[in-house]
């Protein structure tokens, strides 16, 4: 077995790299390249970028794909760069601007994981005959008795196992991810210079690559033009406390900004899509016990989670927390928490582990909360 699993000489092994243009997917080419396998290196371009070129902080802009051309160059290696602004369009954008519009808050990147990237990318690779795709993301693929497992990522502050939940079972056994073992992001940049690139010192992406400086209202009104309704401020007892300018301007957990001033500290609980209401309360009612996802996806048998203690996280930056997982039907699962939380937002994700084992998950559902 070679370094990547495959049963076959580097040199008889052909890797699609997917090329963001930053340093991580950069190193990983450099890496496999140095390694002696067949390296292939294919960048997508997800939107038009012409008015994003001199952008930074957000990946798939027209610098990025600049950039990995030049650092494929640089090794010597065949690159590609495919045109899928329509499916990333479809499957991305337009599902970020309903899911909002619905009263919930998305997670693109995701979504684009779970589509665009894990998807039509991956089956771009199979078609050009490639044993396996490697990519960037700081998480860890290790052998379970002869299928392949999701971990975190060595560094847990880079630990991206959240974000690729949705990664099915057919998709890991054909992905790798040569930095998972690393421990900071100061190893990757050190590697990259190493080999020289161009890119060693390039700032991490920071936004949503297609929301500039975090202006997603803007990007709603554009592609739902008068989308934006406003309603009213609702307290949890009923009483009418002011109005809004659309919910999409407002998350669960929310205090700030709310326009209502004076009184009791006021929390956003609830967004009533259909009623065009932003419902407000004390801090207290935030707290939830029980929730269900849809749309799950567990890499393992559902055995592995029902019935069993497990740590679910609720959002990317949050924690952890103890809780129970059944299983029901139509991909859906009841979570129950040991204990309450709050600002459990539908729309999020809520990815379940044991230890450091990646279990699966789904996306939290406004139905019964």
């Amino acid at each position: 077995m070679n370094s990547l699993g495959i049963d076959k000489k580097p040199a008889d092994t052909k890797v699609v790299v997917a090329m963001s243009g930053g340093v991580d997917s950069s190193a990983v080419a450099a890496v496999l390249h140095e390694q002696g396998y067949e390296v292939i290196g294919i960048t997508l371009q997800l939107y038009d970028h012409g008015a994003m070129v001199n952008k930074k902080g957000a990946c798939c802009a027209g610098q990025d794909i600049h950039d990995a051309r030049r650092v494929a160059e640089s090794l010597g290696i065949p690159h590609y760069v495919l045109n899928y602004e329509s499916r990333f369009k479809e499957s991305v954008m337009d599902d970020f601007v309903d899911t909002y519009l619905a009263g919930e808050t998305p997670i693109p990147c995701i979504k684009c994981n779970q589509s665009v990237k894990f998807k039509d990318l991956l089956q771009t690779a199979r078609e050009l005959g490639a044993d396996v795709m490697a990519t960037g993301h700081y998480v860890q693929r290790k052998d379970d008795a002869g299928q392949a497992g999701m971990y975190r990522a060595a560094d847990l502050t880079r630990d991206q196992s959240y974000f690729l939940f949705a990664t099915t079972q057919e998709q890991l056994d054909f992905l790798r991810f040569p930095l998972g073992h690393l421990r900071s992001k100061e190893e990757t940049r050190a590697l990259a210079a190493r080999f020289g690139l161009v890119v060693a010192d390039k700032p991490d992406s920071q936004d949503i690559c297609f929301v500039p400086s975090g202006g997603y209202a803007k990007v709603i009104e554009k592609l739902r033009p008068g989308a934006l309704e406003e309603g009213e401020v609702v307290h949890v007892d009923g009483s009418v406390l002011g109005r809004h300018e659309g919910i999409i301007n407002y998350t669960v957990g929310q205090r700030k900004g709310l326009g209502i001033g004076g009184g009791e500290p006021l929390y956003v609980i609830k967004l009533d899509a259909t009623k065009k209401q932003v419902i407000v309360g004390p801090k207290e009612a935030l707290l939830k016990r029980e929730f269900i996802i849809r749309e799950t996806n567990w890499l393992n048998s559902p055995a592995l989670v029902t019935g069993k203690q497990v740590v679910v996280k609720l959002r990317s930056m949050h924690p952890g927390a103890p809780a129970s997982v059944q299983i029901m039907e139509n991909r859906k699962a009841k979570v129950t928490l040991l204990d309450p939380q709050a600002a459990i937002s539908p729309g999020q994700a809520c990815v379940a582990y044991m230890d450091d084992r990646l279990l699966g998950g789904g996306w939290i559902s406004a139905e019964g909360l």
